[in-house]
């Protein structure tokens, strides 16, 4: 069960990472697949938005991969749990509005519900 959880965290980080560096090099077509209705065109505030959100989804990565190489499994599991309300906001944000709700539930909520899979993995795994 450690393993898997530890397989899952990486792929979470890698996945993290990657779209956190979209929102830097490629603000208007991540921001058009994240699923926000009536998103504004991009403009150079929007961008600079955008690259705030990056950066954030980044280190957000970076500390899953700073607690995989030097936390406890269970500090790494419990951080998960709570990571995953970055997942579940997205989801409410995006149905708040007006957005996709297959987008909302399918990528946003469906990828909450594997984190916080991992969490549990982790926390139980843990000895």
């Amino acid at each position: 069960m450690l393993h898997i959880g530890y397989v899952l965290c990486g792929l979470i980080a890698a996945g993290i990472l990657f779209l956190g560096s979209r929102f830097w090099w490629s603000p208007a077509a991540a921001s058009a697949e994240f699923g926000i209705a009536h998103s504004p065109p991009p403009s150079t505030g929007l961008t600079a938005w955008l690259s705030v959100k990056g950066t954030r989804d980044i280190a957000a990565g970076l500390f899953v991969v700073l607690l995989m190489t030097n936390g406890s499994p269970r500090l790494l599991g419990e951080f998960m749990l709570v990571a995953s309300l970055i997942a579940f906001g997205d989801m409410v944000t995006v149905l708040r509005s007006g957005g996709s709700k297959g987008l909302a539930l399918g990528m946003h909520g469906f990828t909450g519900l594997v984190i916080v899979a991992t969490g549990a993995c982790l926390i139980f795994g843990a000895k």
